[in-house]
C-alpha cells in the first residue's frame, strides 16, 4: 500500500501546473465532451506509466543493492528541482486534434508524458518500490486526481490555483521521498 499511496500523492502533486495539466485545459476548451478526454488520459497514462514502471523495476534489478537508495535519493532530488521550473503548453499546433476527443487525448497525453516529470517520477518510484503494479495504479490515479478537476472546472479552477505554491509543495514532497529512502537505507544497515 505504501507504493500506491506514495505514487498517487507524488504524481497528483507533481502534476499541478504540469504541461499535461495545461493540455487537459486546452482539450476541454477544444472538445465539448469531457468523458472521452478523461478516458483518453486514463488509457495514455496506463500505457505510458506501465512502460515507465517496468523500466524502473528492470533498472532496480541491475543496480547493486547498496547503490540503489543513493541513486534513488539523487533522482528524487533532481525531480524536486525540476518541479520548480514552470511548464508551458505547446499543444495548440498539434496534428492530432482532428482524431476526435478520445484519440486526440490518448495520443497527445502519451506523447506529452514522454520524458515528463511524472514519467521520470514513475521510473524512480518503480525502482524504489518492488510493487510495480501498485506504482502504476498510484501514478495513474494521481494523474487522474490532478487532471479531472481541470477538465470539470476548467478555467475557473486554473485562475484560482496558485501554481507556484503547488510546484514548491511537489518539490518538498520529492525531497521528503529522498530523505525517507536514505533513512530506510541507513536504518537497514
Amino acid at each position: 500500500m505504501d507504493a500506491f499511496l506514495a505514487s498517487t500523492l507524488a504524481v497528483a502533486v507533481a502534476e499541478i501546473g504540469d504541461k499535461t495539466q495545461l493540455l487537459s485545459l486546452f482539450l476541454v476548451a477544444r472538445y465539448s465532451s469531457r468523458l472521452p478526454i478523461i478516458l483518453g488520459i486514463f488509457v495514455a497514462t496506463i500505457l505510458n506509466h506501465a512502460l515507465s514502471a517496468l523500466l524502473g523495476a528492470w533498472i532496480a534489478e541491475w543496480i547493486p543493492e547498496a547503490w540503489l537508495p543513493w541513486i534513488l535519493a539523487v533522482s528524487f532530488i533532481a525531480i524536486a528541482l525540476w518541479l520548480l521550473i514552470p511548464d508551458r503548453d505547446d499543444s495548440e499546433d498539434s496534428a492530432f486534434l482532428g482524431m476526435g476527443a478520445f484519440m486526440a487525448t490518448t495520443v497527445m497525453f502519451f506523447l506529452a508524458e514522454i520524458g515528463d516529470k511524472t514519467q521520470i517520477a514513475t521510473v524512480v518510484l518503480a525502482a524504489r518500490y518492488a510493487e510495480t503494479f501498485w506504482v502504476i495504479m498510484g501514478t495513474t490515479v494521481g494523474m487522474l486526481l490532478a487532471n479531472i478537476p481541470v477538465i470539470m472546472a476548467g478555467r475557473w479552477l486554473m485562475e484560482r490555483l496558485p501554481l507556484a505554491t503547488a510546484r514548491i509543495g511537489a518539490s518538498i514532497l520529492f525531497v521528503m521521498l529522498a530523505v525517507i529512502t536514505l533513512w530506510s537505507a541507513v536504518m537497514s544497515v
